[in-house]
């Protein structure tokens, strides 16, 4: 696979997510992903996509940086979103708030296999 072919994928992939095209979700996401270190599977992976959602209803991925070395992507992603309630164990409780996560993932298949995240949870305290 190439770099073009990686980040076309990536592309799509985050489209799917902001669609919440839920059934469209195993062209882009190994049936044994990881987010984490933790083992989600397609099913788990999806459940905790459409759990955000719900409790983001302005829920969007923005990709403000990407790098494609296959078979890895790495990728910043900005939201700007008001979260319901709790948030990273956050009181934000409906304010708007800005942060980033960046995102490794590794593609098997040419799906997402493994996801390793970190949110910049900092920046979200600094604003509530």
């Amino acid at each position: 696979m190439t770099r073009d072919d990686l980040t076309g994928i990536y592309r799509n992939y985050i489209a799917c997510l902001n669609r919440q095209d839920w059934p469209t979700l195993a062209q882009f996401v190994h049936a044994d992903v990881t987010h984490n270190a933790r083992p989600l599977g397609l099913s788990g992976y999806r459940a905790m996509l459409e759990q955000d959602f719900r409790e983001i209803q302005d829920l969007r991925f923005h990709v403000e940086q990407l790098i494609s070395d296959p078979p890895c992507i790495a990728a910043r992603l900005h939201f700007d979103c008001t979260p319901a309630g709790t948030f990273l164990g956050l009181a934000v409780n409906g304010r708007r708030v800005s942060f980033n996560e960046n995102v490794f993932y590794e593609f098997r298949d040419g799906r997402i296999w493994q996801v390793w995240s970190v949110i910049d949870k900092g920046a979200i305290e600094a604003q509530i």
